[in-house]
């Protein structure tokens, strides 16, 4: 393959960029080799929001997609093919974007380090609700900034500067041209760089891991970016999954739901949302919306954290992972794929190609549970999901998965015993938490301690049957609209 360079959209024409080193992330890129600085460095791990860009790139089907993402954990070589538009790209001095013009009418900065970020992150929710000629609530525009920190204003000012941009006439950004660059870039061969492979078909990807041994795969760096930024360490060679067609696939087909391993975390989460609605609560407190629109939930099931919070959700509707290599496909119930802590079911030169997920019937009760020290984009303490297949009042069958409980995900096996051909009661619900103490022997960190995360774990139980119970149903607190 004849070696060329990285090529994506950015300051109104294509840019190609030769000779750094594959781990340069778009923030140092943009700061230190493109004069933008208007883009800050925060806390250089995805959590604060002030290096937050729009990243645009055509989707599977060929439509423009918009959206914002953490430009401190991103790799330059994964803007192959895309557009990137800074804080820079909106509007001048003399004729100020309609959400840049709210900020200073609203005096929605103060310090002034994190407004790029949160400009641009308004800008997305702006351009989102302009194409669909709707104008967000509080609290979506709230959810749409999760991924944002602010220690001046307290926010209001933010939130009442979100709103006020929706008075002012339209002014939507010039996006033309961007498709047509894509369009170009389109047919530009697989990227393949020194130490980076952007293979572009499921073939050319598992051939590229069996040729490659000890190759890192990456999908969304919203993980293995802290890696490099906090850890200093060398990933070696680099095998990036975003570019496969194949792993991009989201498809729903005989009651079963398909998520292709290169899904995003966003687009993966509605879809899981519109079968199961009460996974909601969880899809918006999943880290933040620009973490969620670069990971990928296949990236979250392989990274095997203890405390990520997608398996959970799979484990409990009782999801397969399909794995693939060069030798073919097979595949496992999610809960035999995590083996300990950090390891995994993975053979030499295997990948994981996909979720499949089986769409519960009416006849399934689920709830879902994330506590956590913050209420948005924080890492969960115990996170829940609790699954109920009834037959009248009767549990015919029960998956309970919890994450921050030990190792790996795990179901609770003891617990899901408990309630197994049991009417459905208050008694029921405190025999599965006593039953939980069999499953768990919780440790205690920085975020809760072993009785804390057993206790409240229990305490899931009884507030799912409150949830459950007809005769007094709890709802979720959420914030006026």
């Amino acid at each position: 393959m004849t070696p060329r360079p990285l090529r994506f959209f950015h300051r109104g024409q294509i840019t190609e960029v030769n000779g750094l080193p594959t781990t340069t992330t778009v923030l140092q890129y943009l700061r230190e080799h493109a004069g933008c600085t208007g883009t800050k460095e925060g806390c250089a791990e995805g959590d604060c929001g002030a290096c937050t860009v729009l990243q645009a790139e055509l989707d599977v089907d060929g439509q423009l997609r918009l959206s914002n993402v953490n430009a401190c954990t991103q790799f330059l070589p994964t803007l192959d093919g895309r557009a990137l538009l800074t804080v820079e790209d909106l509007g001048t001095p003399e004729q100020l974007h309609p959400v840049q013009q709210a900020m200073v009418s609203c005096h929605g900065s103060q310090c002034g380090f994190c407004t790029p970020g949160f400009v641009m992150s308004l800008v997305a929710c702006y351009e989102s609700h302009q194409a669909t000629g709707s104008v967000p609530t509080r609290q979506q525009l709230a959810d749409a900034l999760a991924g944002n920190l602010c220690r001046c204003t307290g926010y209001r000012p933010i939130l009442d500067a979100g709103l006020k941009a929706f008075e002012a006439p339209p002014q939507r950004l010039h996006l033309a041209p961007v498709e047509a660059a894509l369009r170009q870039l389109a047919a530009d061969t697989p990227l393949d760089l020194p130490g980076f492979q952007a293979p572009q078909t499921l073939a050319a990807l598992a051939a590229a891991c069996a040729a490659t041994p000890g190759a890192r795969l990456l999908a969304g760096s919203t993980d293995v970016g802290l890696w490099v930024n906090k850890q200093f360490r060398e990933l070696g060679p680099l095998i990036y999954t975003g570019r496969v067609a194949e792993l991009r696939a989201l498809k729903r087909s005989k009651g079963r739901l398909w998520i292709g391993a290169a899904v995003t975390l966003e687009d993966a989460w509605a879809a899981l949302v519109a079968e199961v609605p009460a996974l909601r609560e969880l899809w918006l407190r999943f880290a933040s919306p620009p973490v969620r629109h670069a990971g990928t939930l296949g990236g979250n099931i392989a990274n095997g954290s203890p405390i990520g919070d997608g398996a959970p959700a799979l484990m409990a509707l009782g999801a397969d992972i399909v794995l693939r290599s060069s030798a073919g496909q097979r595949r496992l119930p999610l809960e035999q794929f995590y083996l300990g802590y950090m390891k995994n079911a993975l053979q030499a030169g295997e990948f994981v190609e996909a979720l499949d997920v089986p769409l519960p019937g009416p006849d399934w009760r689920i709830s879902a549970y994330k506590i956590a020290k913050r209420y948005d984009s924080d890492i969960s303490a115990v996170c829940a999901v609790l699954a109920l297949q009834m037959k009248g009042e009767v549990v015919r069958q029960a998956r309970f998965a919890f994450g921050g409980m030990a190792a790996t995900v795990k179901r609770a096996a003891a617990a899901e015993a408990a309630v197994q051909g049991q009417a459905w009661s208050k008694a029921t619900a405190q025999a599965a938490a006593a039953a939980l103490a069999q499953d768990f022997k919780p440790l205690s960190d920085l975020r809760a301690s072993e009785y804390y995360r057993l206790r409240v774990a229990q305490n899931l139980f009884t507030k799912c049957w409150l949830e459950s119970d007809a005769g007094q149903p709890l709802s979720v607190w959420r914030l006026p609209t």
